[in-house]
């Protein structure tokens, strides 16, 4: 049987070079990119398992100021 030779990076402490930047609180994510016209979205999800929605009225959705569009499938 053929011995593996272990790489020398397991098991051993690695320098991280951004730690001190993140721990400084100056670290970039991906929630702190803006980008103009930037849209988010949210998703509602049924509470219940399997359950078939009859109707879905999503005026009262589409009608909050900032809400760009409202879609269900």
């Amino acid at each position: 049987m053929e011995q593996r030779v272990r790489p020398s990076i397991i098991g051993q402490r690695l320098p991280r070079s951004h730690a001190r930047r993140l721990a400084a609180g100056r670290g970039a994510y991906a929630d702190d990119l803006r980008f103009p016209r930037l849209l988010h979205a949210a998703f509602l999800r049924s509470p219940h398992a399997h359950a078939r929605i009859a109707a879905l009225d999503l005026s009262a959705a589409r009608a909050i100021d900032g809400v760009f569009a409202a879609y269900n499938a």
